[in-house]
Protein backbone atom coordinates (compact mmCIF):
# COMPACT_ATOMS: atom_id res chain seq x y z
CA UNK A 1 0.00 0.00 0.00
CA UNK A 2 1.70 3.41 -0.86
CA UNK A 3 1.21 6.15 0.36
CA UNK A 4 -1.47 7.83 -2.14
CA UNK A 5 -3.85 5.04 -0.75
CA UNK A 6 -3.17 5.57 2.92
CA UNK A 7 -4.63 9.11 2.31
CA UNK A 8 -7.33 8.06 0.67
CA UNK A 9 -8.62 5.74 3.31
CA UNK A 10 -7.55 8.14 5.57
CA UNK A 11 -9.85 10.92 4.00
CA UNK A 12 -12.70 8.14 3.68
CA UNK A 13 -12.83 7.40 7.87
CA UNK A 14 -12.82 11.05 8.08
CA UNK A 15 -15.99 10.44 6.45
CA UNK A 16 -16.66 8.10 8.01
CA UNK A 17 -16.51 9.49 11.21
CA UNK A 18 -18.47 12.36 10.33
CA UNK A 19 -21.18 10.27 9.19
CA UNK A 20 -21.13 8.51 13.16
CA UNK A 21 -21.64 12.16 14.37
CA UNK A 22 -24.12 12.61 12.07
CA UNK A 23 -26.26 9.91 12.74
CA UNK A 24 -25.82 10.35 16.70
CA UNK A 25 -27.09 13.81 16.47
CA UNK A 26 -30.35 12.63 14.81
CA UNK A 27 -30.58 9.82 17.35
CA UNK A 28 -30.51 12.00 19.86
CA UNK A 29 -32.97 14.32 18.20
CA UNK A 30 -35.63 11.50 17.97
CA UNK A 31 -35.64 11.32 21.45
CA UNK A 32 -33.15 7.50 21.29
CA UNK A 33 -36.41 6.16 19.29
CA UNK A 34 -35.12 5.79 16.13
CA UNK A 35 -33.27 2.50 16.06
CA UNK A 36 -31.96 3.14 11.99
CA UNK A 37 -30.08 5.33 13.38
CA UNK A 38 -28.39 2.89 15.44
CA UNK A 39 -27.91 0.69 12.83
CA UNK A 40 -26.29 3.45 10.58
CA UNK A 41 -23.69 4.10 13.32
CA UNK A 42 -22.44 0.46 13.26
CA UNK A 43 -21.93 0.34 9.58
CA UNK A 44 -20.20 3.28 9.97
CA UNK A 45 -18.32 2.52 12.97
CA UNK A 46 -17.08 0.00 11.19
CA UNK A 47 -15.81 1.34 8.30
CA UNK A 48 -13.92 4.06 10.21
CA UNK A 49 -12.09 0.96 12.32
CA UNK A 50 -11.65 -1.09 8.98
CA UNK A 51 -10.23 1.99 7.24
CA UNK A 52 -7.45 2.70 10.26
CA UNK A 53 -6.56 -1.36 10.03
CA UNK A 54 -5.95 -1.11 6.12
CA UNK A 55 -3.90 2.21 6.92
CA UNK A 56 -1.92 0.36 9.90
CA UNK A 57 -1.65 -2.72 8.11
CA UNK A 58 -1.69 -2.71 4.12
CA UNK A 59 -4.23 -4.90 2.31
CA UNK A 60 -2.71 -7.91 4.37
CA UNK A 61 -5.09 -7.67 6.88
CA UNK A 62 -8.07 -8.73 4.51
CA UNK A 63 -7.24 -11.94 4.61
CA UNK A 64 -7.98 -12.39 8.23
CA UNK A 65 -11.34 -13.98 8.74
CA UNK A 66 -12.64 -11.87 11.37
CA UNK A 67 -12.06 -8.66 9.26
CA UNK A 68 -13.85 -10.66 6.77
CA UNK A 69 -16.98 -10.93 8.95
CA UNK A 70 -16.65 -7.36 10.56
CA UNK A 71 -16.62 -5.84 7.18
CA UNK A 72 -19.94 -7.59 6.45
CA UNK A 73 -20.99 -5.80 8.92
CA UNK A 74 -21.25 -2.35 6.56
CA UNK A 75 -23.86 -3.51 4.46
CA UNK A 76 -25.58 -4.96 6.10
CA UNK A 77 -26.42 -3.10 8.99
CA UNK A 78 -26.57 -0.39 6.58
CA UNK A 79 -29.16 -2.27 4.51
CA UNK A 80 -30.67 -2.49 7.45
CA UNK A 81 -31.35 0.59 8.51
CA UNK A 82 -32.38 1.58 5.05
CA UNK A 83 -35.20 -0.94 5.61
CA UNK A 84 -35.53 0.43 9.28
CA UNK A 85 -36.24 3.51 8.00
CA UNK A 86 -38.26 3.98 5.08
CA UNK A 87 -40.22 0.37 4.99
CA UNK A 88 -40.59 -0.26 9.02
CA UNK A 89 -42.93 -3.17 8.32
CA UNK A 90 -39.75 -5.30 7.02
CA UNK A 91 -38.06 -4.30 9.69
CA UNK A 92 -37.98 -7.62 11.90
CA UNK A 93 -37.93 -9.58 8.53
CA UNK A 94 -35.02 -7.82 7.64
CA UNK A 95 -33.04 -7.59 10.80
CA UNK A 96 -33.35 -11.75 10.89
CA UNK A 97 -32.01 -11.74 7.35
CA UNK A 98 -29.14 -10.03 8.45
CA UNK A 99 -28.18 -11.63 11.78
CA UNK A 100 -28.47 -15.03 9.73
CA UNK A 101 -26.32 -14.24 7.09
CA UNK A 102 -23.81 -12.94 9.24
CA UNK A 103 -23.49 -16.07 11.42
CA UNK A 104 -23.77 -18.05 8.15
CA UNK A 105 -20.76 -15.95 7.03
CA UNK A 106 -19.03 -16.22 10.30
CA UNK A 107 -19.71 -20.15 10.68
CA UNK A 108 -18.36 -20.69 7.08
CA UNK A 109 -15.35 -18.70 7.56
CA UNK A 110 -13.99 -21.15 9.82
CA UNK A 111 -16.22 -24.88 9.13
CA UNK A 112 -16.67 -26.40 5.78
CA UNK A 113 -15.00 -25.99 2.07
CA UNK A 114 -14.12 -22.72 0.89
CA UNK A 115 -16.26 -22.90 -1.77
CA UNK A 116 -19.27 -22.75 0.71
CA UNK A 117 -17.92 -19.83 2.68
CA UNK A 118 -17.74 -17.31 -0.62
CA UNK A 119 -20.62 -18.38 -1.94
CA UNK A 120 -22.17 -17.65 1.39
CA UNK A 121 -20.58 -13.71 1.89
CA UNK A 122 -20.78 -13.21 -1.90
CA UNK A 123 -24.83 -14.41 -1.21
CA UNK A 124 -24.92 -12.06 1.86
CA UNK A 125 -23.48 -9.29 0.47
CA UNK A 126 -24.90 -9.27 -3.11
CA UNK A 127 -29.12 -9.09 -1.18
CA UNK A 128 -27.48 -6.18 0.87
CA UNK A 129 -26.27 -4.66 -1.94
CA UNK A 130 -29.33 -4.71 -3.85
CA UNK A 131 -31.20 -3.35 -1.08
CA UNK A 132 -28.90 -0.47 -0.57
CA UNK A 133 -29.14 0.08 -4.93
CA UNK A 134 -32.95 -0.23 -4.77
CA UNK A 135 -34.45 1.05 -1.67
CA UNK A 136 -33.48 4.18 -1.92
CA UNK A 137 -34.97 4.71 -5.58
CA UNK A 138 -38.44 3.25 -3.80
CA UNK A 139 -38.22 5.68 -1.18
CA UNK A 140 -37.89 8.62 -3.50
CA UNK A 141 -40.37 7.49 -5.75
CA UNK A 142 -43.06 7.36 -2.80
CA UNK A 143 -42.15 10.43 -1.62
CA UNK A 144 -40.21 9.32 1.60
CA UNK A 145 -37.04 10.60 0.50
CA UNK A 146 -35.76 13.89 -1.29
CA UNK A 147 -34.32 13.29 -5.00
CA UNK A 148 -30.33 13.48 -3.23
CA UNK A 149 -31.41 10.21 -1.69
CA UNK A 150 -30.33 8.33 -4.78
CA UNK A 151 -26.20 9.37 -4.06
CA UNK A 152 -27.03 6.71 -1.56
CA UNK A 153 -27.47 4.12 -4.47
CA UNK A 154 -24.59 5.27 -6.09
CA UNK A 155 -22.77 4.23 -2.97
CA UNK A 156 -24.54 0.87 -2.85
CA UNK A 157 -23.22 0.03 -6.43
CA UNK A 158 -19.74 0.98 -5.50
CA UNK A 159 -19.60 -1.41 -2.25
CA UNK A 160 -21.69 -4.14 -4.07
CA UNK A 161 -18.68 -4.63 -6.64
CA UNK A 162 -16.36 -3.84 -4.16
CA UNK A 163 -17.64 -6.98 -1.94
CA UNK A 164 -18.50 -9.47 -4.42
CA UNK A 165 -15.12 -8.64 -6.00
CA UNK A 166 -12.93 -8.92 -2.74
CA UNK A 167 -14.81 -12.24 -2.21
CA UNK A 168 -13.89 -14.19 -5.38
CA UNK A 169 -10.23 -12.50 -5.15
CA UNK A 170 -10.22 -14.71 -1.83
CA UNK A 171 -11.49 -17.62 -3.16
CA UNK A 172 -8.54 -17.74 -5.88
CA UNK A 173 -11.54 -17.41 -8.22
CA UNK A 174 -10.61 -13.23 -8.78
CA UNK A 175 -13.39 -11.60 -11.44
CA UNK A 176 -10.86 -8.89 -11.72
CA UNK A 177 -7.32 -8.93 -11.89
CA UNK A 178 -5.98 -9.15 -8.15
CA UNK A 179 -3.86 -6.16 -9.08
CA UNK A 180 -6.28 -4.07 -10.79
CA UNK A 181 -8.47 -4.80 -7.71
CA UNK A 182 -6.03 -3.05 -5.07
CA UNK A 183 -5.01 -0.49 -7.23
CA UNK A 184 -8.44 0.90 -7.24
CA UNK A 185 -9.88 -0.37 -3.81
CA UNK A 186 -9.13 2.79 -1.59
CA UNK A 187 -10.46 5.63 -4.30
CA UNK A 188 -13.62 3.21 -4.42
CA UNK A 189 -14.19 3.33 -0.09
CA UNK A 190 -13.61 6.91 -0.61
CA UNK A 191 -16.12 7.72 -3.56
CA UNK A 192 -18.73 5.03 -1.98
CA UNK A 193 -18.70 6.97 1.41
CA UNK A 194 -18.64 10.12 -0.13
CA UNK A 195 -21.62 9.43 -1.77
CA UNK A 196 -23.55 7.92 1.49
CA UNK A 197 -22.56 11.16 2.99
CA UNK A 198 -24.37 13.34 0.47
CA UNK A 199 -27.02 11.13 0.07
CA UNK A 200 -27.98 10.97 3.92
CA UNK A 201 -27.09 15.05 4.80
CA UNK A 202 -28.74 16.05 1.25
CA UNK A 203 -32.02 14.00 1.74
CA UNK A 204 -34.50 13.86 4.71
CA UNK A 205 -36.89 11.22 4.83
CA UNK A 206 -40.40 12.73 4.08
CA UNK A 207 -42.41 9.98 5.22
CA UNK A 208 -42.54 6.43 6.76
CA UNK A 209 -44.45 3.55 5.81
Amino acid sequence: MGVFDRVVLLATGLVAAYLVWFFAGEHRRAGGEASHNVYYMVSFGVLLVAGLLLIAFGYGVLASPLVVIAAALIPLALATGLVAQHFPSYGVTYLTFAVVGLLGIAVTRFVGPAGLGTAVLALVHSVAGLTIFFLPLAAIRRGRAKPPFALVTVGGTLIGIGGIALAFLKAGRPILPASFIFAILAPVLFLMTLSFALGFTRSKSAGQA
